[in-house]
Order: structure tokens, then sequence, then C-alpha cells
């Protein structure tokens, strides 16, 4: 029975394996492929491969009217402001829960990380409230203070969970050496972290980078970002799927790079963030 258990999984697993790959990557390459045909290969019932490449999708993007620059600036302040500070404030508080010994620790951790778990549709109401009371509607300050909501407790919940992994011995060495509180932080905990500050600091730039909830509840023209592009580029008279889709890869390029650069990180990031808490 268990050699015939071994061989049907032998046999399942990479058909499995093989159809979640293409499931996955199909989708993304037809998108890439579009992006680089000319109007009239996409323009037509037939399904066209060969076809001489072109960026003439990615020139009418940024130079057709689209506003899609302004769109890439918006997007890339939102994201890299956000992004420091949670990840300056989420470091600094992370440390402050790994090293605090209360019976309300675990409370509180659970606390900060049910916020990040919240879904952004039951939150959206109160926030344009209180932001269209503080004038915060569509502002870049806004749009980041709104990503830093959801980011902050992540991070805080991230760092935590990677200051709890530095030994105990090398914080106490530095102490010992006249290291305060402070400098150990910065000298000690925080270089022996770094992987999870770049782990934190990837994951709360494609959340920002990605958002649409946000920039479409709270933002407006002058603040729209590469997600709310989408949306204009759907009109009546029809879809144009060469911008679309190169605006696709403009969007998915940056994070899949930054994806693969701390992909070593990423899954012991995400494993240490169980054991917030303990």
């Amino acid at each position: 029975m268990a050699t015939r258990n071994s061989t049907v999984r032998a046999a399942v697993v990479p058909v499995l394996a093989l159809a979640i790959g293409l499931w996955s990557i199909v989708p993304i390459a037809w998108m890439v492929i579009t992006a680089f045909k000319p109007q009239t290969a996409i323009r037509t019932t037939n399904i066209v491969l060969s076809f001489v490449p072109t960026v003439e999708n990615f020139h009418n993007l940024f130079f057709g009217g689209n506003k899609v620059g302004s769109f890439l600036v918006n997007s890339i302040i939102v994201s890299l402001v956000s992004t420091v500070i949670a990840v300056v404030l989420g470091s600094m508080a992370g440390y402050g829960m790994a090293h605090w010994r209360s019976r309300y620790k675990k409370d509180l951790s659970f606390w900060i990380i049910s916020t990040r778990m919240a879904p952004i549709a039951a939150v959206i109401v109160p926030l344009f409230v209180m932001f269209r009371t503080a004038g915060l509607v569509n502002t870049i300050p806004g749009l980041v203070v709104a990503c830093l909501s959801f980011n902050l407790p992540f991070a805080i919940w991230m760092m935590s969970a990677f200051f709890q992994q530095v030994p105990k011995s090398i914080e106490e060495a530095a102490l010992i050496d006249g290291c305060g509180k402070v400098r150990g932080f910065w000298n000690v905990a925080l270089p022996v972290s770094r992987p999870g500050v770049i782990t934190t600091a990837v994951l709360c730039t494609v959340f920002a980078w990605n958002d649409y909830a946000f920039a479409s509840a709270l933002g407006g023209p002058a603040t729209s970002t590469l997600p709310m592009a989408a949306g204009a580029l759907v009109s009546q008279s029809g879809i144009d799927w060469g911008l679309l889709s190169a605006l696709g890869v403009v969007v998915a390029t940056p994070m899949l790079i930054a994806g693969l650069a701390v992909r070593r990180h990423l899954v012991t990031g995400l494993s240490l963030g169980a054991v917030t808490g303990e």
C-alpha cells in the first residue's frame, strides 16, 4: 500500500506542479508578449505569435496624453515614503516588543496584527471621514498615511519576530562594553536583523505599490497612482489591450525584481512571524 501511494504521489505531484506553474506563468507571459505587439497584431481575431517587437505601446503609454508619468511618480513617492516610515517605526516598536516582558504581550501582539488583517473595505468609510475632516483627501500625504495604517502593524509584527531571534549574548556583550539600549539597537540588533529589514521593506513596498482601494477612495485626479491608470485605460469605446499590457509590465516589473532579489529572506521572514509574542 505504501509503495502504491508513493507511486501515485510521484505521478500526481509533477502534474499538479506543472498545472499550477502554467496557470501562473501563461497570463504573465501573454501580457508581456502583448505589450510588445504592434496594434495590427493585437486588433485581430486570430492568435498572432509571429511579429516584429515594438515599444510603441510603452511610448503611447507615457507620451500619449494618458498622464501615466505622473501616476508613476505618485506611486514611487507613496510607496517609498510609506515604506521608509513603516520600517523605521516598525523596527523601533518591534525591538521594544521583542524585549518587553509582560503577561499582556501576546494580547498586544495579536491586537497589532489584527489591525493588519482587517479587510480594507471595513475601514474605508471611517478613514474617508477622518481624512476629509483632516483635509487629507486627494493628497499624497493622505495616501501615505492610509498605506501606513496597514503597513505599520505588519512591520511591527515582522520586526518583532526577527529581533526575538537575535542572540541575547550579543546584546549582553554590547551592554557590558558600555553600549546603551539605543546604541545596542542601532549598532547590534539592527545590523544582525538586516534580512528582516529587507523582507519587511519589500513586502510593505509591494502593498503600497499595488494598492487600489485606498488610491480610489482617498485619492483623486492629482494623486492617482499606477493601479488607477488601469481604470483610465478602459473607456466606453473599448479597451486598448496594448496600453493595458504595457501598463501591467510597468507595474509588475519593479516588484518582480525586488521579490527575486530578496527571495532567500522572504520565507525566513514569514516563518519567523509565527513565533511573535512567544
